[in-house]
């Protein structure tokens, strides 16, 4: 029997009494879940409060989901989870060319494309170049 969960409202941080009523689990179980998932890494601040963030209030319901409703161990849980921000990442990285740029690296043509700049052109090897360089510089000044 699933419980309808309220609407996450849009705020910034939520306490742990704040997440406890939107997931409905208790607060003991938010603190025992975040020794479990490696995922749930909620801010402590003065006292040592907690103070989580909206994707990790979603992720506690996915949790809460994985063990209440479709009973999931808390093992099979943590690989479920980890298979989605698996997928996720995969998701939002950028798709690489499989045919590499002349004369270019992996991190050029990946760099490459996340500018829009055709490697192709020296114009755009040129740009390339001088944005990485000026990332490095700074990063590490002495250099």
């Amino acid at each position: 029997m699933e419980i309808p969960l309220p609407s996450i409202p849009g705020k910034r941080y939520f306490t742990i009494g704040e997440v406890a009523e939107l997931c409905a689990v208790k607060p003991h179980v938010l603190r025992y879940w975040e020794q479990e998932f490696a995922q749930l890494k909620p801010a402590k601040r003065r006292g040592n409060r907690r103070y989580y963030q909206q994707h990790e209030v979603v992720m506690i319901r996915r949790i809460r989901e994985l063990l209440y409703d479709k009973g999931f161990t808390i093992q099979g849980a943590r690989s479920r989870i980890q298979e989605w921000v698996a997928a996720e990442r995969q998701s939002r990285r950028p798709q690489l060319s499989t045919e590499p740029a002349a004369n270019a690296g992996y991190g050029d043509t990946l760099a490459a494309q996340a500018w829009n700049l055709s490697l192709d052109q020296p114009q755009g090897v040129a740009q390339l170049r001088s944005e990485l360089v000026r990332i490095r510089d700074l990063l590490d000044p002495d250099l």
